[in-house]
């Protein structure tokens, strides 16, 4: 495979597929649309966590500190009613058993990640607040990339406010907490970024870019999905070659919106195979 032949590939497919892969502090191997923007569906729960672990840096937040779970939440249309999630459009019923009760923000955090749970995330938004969020992405480098809501904020998605990302940005917010990096700003303390990264490789939602690796292969990632959009960005750590990034943005029909048995998966599946294979020359 070259990456014409994949460019050729993505090119039958409808819709748009966006990419970026390289090396973590290197220019990128392959990008094909990396700044084309795509609703950004779960993949902003990155971005939030980040946020999270700087407020906790910054001593504004207690990692441990019980918080009520509660499905109330302020809409970021202003004027607009409180809003709620609906625990089927959910992937942690945990979180939902914890409601009227408390959680701490780290647990929460890690339920926002590994099951992608829409209502923990709406509680750490709340509490980390969205221009913390914003902030991060400034951080990381991004460029067209805004977390304008909470999940299911319907009000401001009405309005026009909602959440985008790119491929380009994806990747540079999973390499700053991949290198620690403190350019173009400090994101987060090393230990913090190897916490965050620790919380990604125990993603249980596999069904994308690590289906395209062998198993075992450890890979810090995180994906999202609704109808129309499927997403997945990660890095990969080979055990005999560097680590990489790699982000795939798909806006396409082939997303069904189901977690498996989409055709969206199997193409980032594939996608993520071909850069595998070529792992030691990237």
């Amino acid at each position: 495979m070259t990456w014409d032949d994949l460019d050729a590939h993505l090119d039958r497919v409808p819709g748009t597929v966006s990419a970026y892969v390289g090396r973590l502090d290197a220019p990128p191997t392959w990008t094909r649309h990396p700044d084309a923007t795509h609703y950004a569906a779960s993949t902003m729960k990155v971005a939030v966590l980040a946020a999270l672990h700087r407020a906790a840096e910054a001593g504004t937040l207690d990692l441990d500190a019980p918080v009520p779970v509660v499905n109330d939440f302020d809409s970021a249309q202003p004027g607009a009613p409180r809003f709620a999630c609906a625990q089927p459009y959910d992937n942690d019923d945990a979180v939902w058993d914890r409601l009227g009760g408390t959680a701490s923000l780290r647990w929460l955090a890690d339920r926002m990640i590994v099951r992608s749970s829409n209502l923990a995330t709406n509680l750490v938004l709340g509490h980390v607040g969205l221009p913390a969020v914003a902030e991060v992405w400034a951080l990381a480098g991004a460029r067209n990339s805004i977390t304008g809501r909470g999940i299911e904020d319907f009000a401001a998605r009405e309005a026009g406010i909602t959440n985008t990302v790119t491929a380009a940005d994806l990747a540079a917010l999973l390499g700053a907490l991949a290198t620690g990096s403190t350019t173009p700003g400090h994101l987060a303390s090393p230990a913090a970024c190897t916490t965050m990264l620790d919380v990604l490789l125990a993603q249980e939602h596999r069904d994308d870019l690590a289906a395209g690796l062998p198993k075992r292969t450890r890979i810090a990632l995180k994906n999202g999905w609704v109808h129309g959009v499927r997403h997945s960005v990660g890095v990969v750590l080979p055990d005999d070659a560097p680590p990489y990034l790699i982000a795939v943005c798909t806006t396409t029909d082939l997303a069904n919106g189901d977690q498996v048995d989409d055709d969206a998966c199997l193409l980032i599946a594939h996608i993520s195979a071909q850069v595998w294979a070529a792992r030691h020359q990237l």
